[in-house]
């Protein structure tokens, strides 16, 4: 018996302590939330809702992977209804984020029927033509007129564009380079075998000056917007040989390259709100919760020792074997699955630190019943153990449901509160079983330690009788 106490207290101890100094030592440690670290969050979503609820989950993944594609640890992205929440923790240049991901990246390639000054000039004859408004609704097939720039001189301009010709979809890769000739950025596209046949007929069209593209030039549009109509120079190109050319320094050819390179969003959405944390009020934030924290469980483990004496040792013994395990699982969620530890969710590991202190007092409470019916110390502590273990149980059984249950019905914040309160509840019971269990039994084998006055427990009071025939 008493050699498998002590292989429950060392192997728990081994594990926790080990698992503790592996972490360290490979330079892990718990991925901080938006929050605790700063960055932005931005609600996204349609303006005019959606018929089909896939089409927001298509977009989650897109958005995803170009947030991966930013280098953004730790990104959270969860949906409510039919809007997004994108929250990027830790992200440097927020705006540059907040553009690349909500942008819908709807790529299109028009032939370019006329280029249409805003500004007649100053030599030109008196014309009571009206001056031509852009059309919003880009539509693929249809001729539209949409507002740009000229290359040479930056001039806004208007151009009437005829029906696309090739779309975002013929795009099977992109990436930023830089262009020693005309020393600029630009995107180099890669098409696909389909891809590169539609956008090939615009090109010959526009080469050979036909009437689908007077101006021989082929407009580059995203998202509503010419980003440049360069001249055609050849009637054919290969699938690697076609740049979009603008007014792109690195950083914008970079995220541009990266919204192409993914897809464009499957529906149109905008920013309903967006809310940055400064790297500063992040740290603050931390700090108070570490310290609100510290002050608690302080408070509460120096009652704990007045009152139990050496079994309120054992408390804080298991307390920081809890907080190893702890730390050591945060940290490899937070390396391997992205798991980030946000404000709730520190406010969810301080509340369960509650109920493991609350599964010691059962424990010790059931100890002092069973002292008080007159058993023994040591058959008191197997005895107490065995009832409170249930009562233990039930107990965490009942927080890591109701943790569950906020984990799947809701999102954001509260979900974190969930995850790390469910967390603590399950390494609450393992502590309970593997280290309290063993280590007050072994207390409880020892003379030093049986005085239920040394252990904050007692029996009941002895009765002293009197000697027969004495008066």
């Amino acid at each position: 018996m008493r050699r498998r106490l002590l292989v429950s207290l060392l192997g728990i101890c081994i594990v926790a302590f080990g698992l503790l100094a592996a972490t360290i030592a490979v330079g892990n440690a718990p991925e901080l939330g938006l929050d605790l670290q700063g960055g932005a969050s931005v609600v996204l979503q349609p303006p005019g809702g959606v018929d089909d609820p896939e089409v927001i989950d298509q977009a989650i993944e897109v958005i995803r992977d170009r947030v991966d594609a930013l280098g953004v640890a730790e990104a959270d992205i969860t949906r409510q209804g039919d809007a997004i929440v994108v929250e990027l923790p830790g992200v440097k240049d927020q705006r540059r984020a907040l553009e690349a991901v909500g942008q819908t990246a709807e790529l299109r390639f028009r032939p370019v029927l006329e280029v249409i000054p805003l500004e007649a000039p100053p030599d030109a004859p008196p014309t009571t033509l009206p001056t031509p408004t852009p059309q919003a609704e880009d539509v693929p097939d249809s001729e539209v007129i949409l507002g740009g720039t000229l290359a040479d001189d930056k001039t806004e301009v208007l151009y009437r564009l005829g029906p696309a010709g090739s779309l975002g979809r013929d795009i099977a890769g992109a990436q930023a380079v830089f262009e020693p000739t005309s020393a600029e950025w630009a995107v180099l596209l890669e098409f696909t075998d389909e891809g590169i046949a539609r956008f090939n007929q615009v090109a010959d069209a526009c080469f050979n000056g036909q009437p689908t593209c007077a101006q021989r030039s082929v407009a580059i549009v995203l998202d509503g917007k010419v980003v440049s109509a360069p001249s055609v120079q050849n009637p054919e190109y290969q699938r690697d040989e076609v740049n979009i050319t603008g007014d792109f320094d690195e950083a914008a050819a970079k995220d541009l390259a990266t919204v192409l390179r993914f897809g464009a969003l499957p529906v149109q959405l905008e920013q309903e709100s967006v809310s940055t944390v400064s790297p500063t009020l992040g740290a603050d934030s931390l700090r108070a919760g570490l310290l609100a924290g510290a002050i608690g469980t302080g408070l509460v483990l120096l009652y704990l020792i007045l009152y139990y004496r050496t079994l309120g040792l054992v408390v804080v013994l298991g307390l920081l074997v809890w907080a190893a395990l702890q730390w050591s699982v945060i940290s490899y969620l937070g390396a391997a699955q992205g798991l980030a530890l946000s404000l709730a969710g520190a406010t969810g590991i301080i509340v369960s630190v509650g109920v493991t202190v609350d599964s010691y007092i059962v424990y010790f409470e059931r100890l002092k019943d069973e002292m008080r019916a007159g058993r023994s110390l040591r058959s008191s502590v197997d005895r107490g153990f065995k009832r409170a273990f249930r009562t233990i149980l039930a107990a965490d059984f009942s927080a890591f449901l109701g943790a569950a249950l906020l984990y799947w019905l809701t999102v954001g914040a509260v979900r974190g509160f969930a995850f790390f309160l469910g967390l603590s509840t399950v390494l609450d019971v393992i502590v309970a079983y593997f280290f309290t269990r063993p280590l007050v039994a072994l207390l409880a084998r020892r003379r030093k330690f049986t005085s239920g006055r040394f252990l904050g427990v007692s029996g009941p009071a002895r009765r002293t009788r009197a000697p027969v025939g004495v008066s």
